[in-house]
């Protein structure tokens, strides 16, 4: 049976919605099969940093540096040059929302001591928490082998950073961030659209399709929504907004519909992930899928169930309620106005010193200049393609090729420093200043200065 089902399924999303606080499963369409996390791999990045730094064993203000290896990845990244430090909280913030690939393996060898070590960390913590379709073998979801979960596993990992984090919970719902005059948007275009939104990640490589974790809370009722293998960054979203509203309007109709259990009892489906590369990715495609993608570029909307079925689910049609707003309306406004989150490098800095610490990250941007060659991959795996892209660039797809893994742990290395202060709001930009030619005469026009050197950054996003 399975052999039958498998080819359907890999034409299809995975789905599912649970209560927050209780773990009551409200619908489950092959929720338990097999999937490529991409990005949402980053969420168990920040649950196993921010549970170090609650245990003390590292600071929001432990200040972190920029590897060569950290540096080589793909994009989405902030693009530092090696031997830039940051601190663990702005780590977290621009992983979070810009799903900066340098960012998270920033993270991973300040806490873990390596790539290897840190993965180690999170598979422990995985089986801890009861991911049992969950491995790990790097901390941002690029393509390699052994990356593997469930839409089950990610709302396990979703109620865990809800109950076990709450004091560091506002991480997975940041608006935008501004590091010196760029802004970058949430991915989730949930926050600031969706009534009620308030977390979590998104992710995409062509291997998964469009991935997103959201929830939302309503009249104190929090949901988790995870949609797996959308067709598009669009897509996904209309898909989370479809089982949240569902979800909140037939609260009131528990009598009417068969038990499903709790997400933890849901039973895994044996068999390998759905590679979806071609439907994402393939030639025919006009323009390379990346995670900035707001339209429905890569797929027809038609191609899946919008009420998921042929899934377990109590969504029958004569039980919908009529949404006050449809979600393609609702996602196509602009998101609620808000003041973006300022990053920077160095150490935590406030007042004066957190205003002249902009200015100086904002002459340091250059124009983005796209570097050609392939980039370099973590600990050595094998490829697969795009992972989340930066909103103004253009993703390469690359084949895909994923088999098992299991990395080693190594030794974890830790620090302490004091805990980070409120960041204050910058002044405004400074251009930067151009540099002076020697020895200019008199009568003729200032020599050219000499063009700044160009960032090891590519801004060109993969796998």
């Amino acid at each position: 049976m399975l052999a039958i089902a498998t080819p359907q399924i890999a034409q299809a999303e995975a789905l599912l919605v649970v209560e927050a606080d209780t773990g009551k499963v409200l619908q489950a369409d092959n929720a338990t099969m097999p999937w490529y996390p991409a990005s949402l791999s980053k969420m168990m990045t920040a649950y196993v940093t921010l549970k170090a730094v609650k245990d003390g064993r590292v600071s929001l203000d432990t200040l972190l540096t920029v590897s060569p290896n950290a540096a080589s990845q793909s994009p989405s990244k902030m693009g530092f040059r090696p031997g830039t430090q940051v601190t663990v909280d702005n780590a977290l913030k621009m992983m979070l929302v810009k799903s900066a690939n340098d960012m998270a393996v920033v993270l991973a060898e300040g806490v873990g001591g390596s790539i290897d070590g840190f993965a180690g960390m999170m598979n422990q913590t995985a089986q801890k928490l009861g991911m049992t379709q969950t491995s790990y073998v790097n901390p941002n979801g690029l393509p390699a082998d052994g990356q593997i979960t469930s839409a089950r596993d990610m709302a396990i990992l979703a109620r865990a950073i809800i109950r076990d984090l709450p004091e560091y919970e506002y991480f997975v719902h940041i608006p935008s961030i501004r590091f010196g005059r760029r802004v970058t948007q949430n991915f989730n275009k949930l926050i600031g659209r969706y009534p009620g939104a308030d977390g979590f990640k998104t992710g995409f490589i062509c291997a998964s399709g469009y991935n997103l974790v959201a929830s939302a809370t309503r009249d104190g009722k929090r949901l988790i929504a995870v949609v797996l293998g959308a067709s598009s960054g669009r897509m996904r979203a209309i898909r989370a907004a479809q089982l949240l509203d569902r979800g909140f309007a037939n609260n009131g109709l528990a009598w009417l519909r068969p038990s499903l259990g709790t997400v933890d009892n849901l039973v895994p489906i044996d068999s390998t992930p759905p590679n979806l590369r071609e439907e994402m990715c393939g030639a025919k495609h006009k323009r390379p899928a990346s995670d900035e993608d707001a339209e429905d570029t890569v797929a027809s909307a038609g191609s899946s169930s919008t009420n998921g079925d042929g899934g377990v689910s109590f969504f029958a049609s004569g039980l919908q309620a009529a949404m006050p707003t449809k979600p393609a309306d609702m996602l196509a406004q602009p998101a609620a106005a808000s003041e973006p989150v300022v990053v920077y490098t160095g150490p935590t800095k406030t007042g004066a010193a957190l205003i002249a610490a902009v200015e100086a990250d904002t002459e340091k941007l250059q124009p983005a200049k796209r570097a050609k060659g392939k980039h370099t991959r973590i600990a050595g795996k094998k490829p697969d393609a795009a992972d989340d892209a930066k909103g103004d660039s253009k993703s390469a797809a690359k084949s895909d090729n994923v088999k098992s893994d299991k990395p080693a742990a190594k030794p974890v290395r830790h620090a302490n420093a004091k805990p980070d202060a409120a960041a204050a709001k910058p002044a405004a930009d400074k251009p930067a200043a151009a540099k002076p030619a020697g020895k200019p005469a008199a009568a003729k026009p200032a020599a050219k200065p000499k063009a700044a050197a160009k960032p090891k950054a590519a801004d060109k996003p993969a796998g």
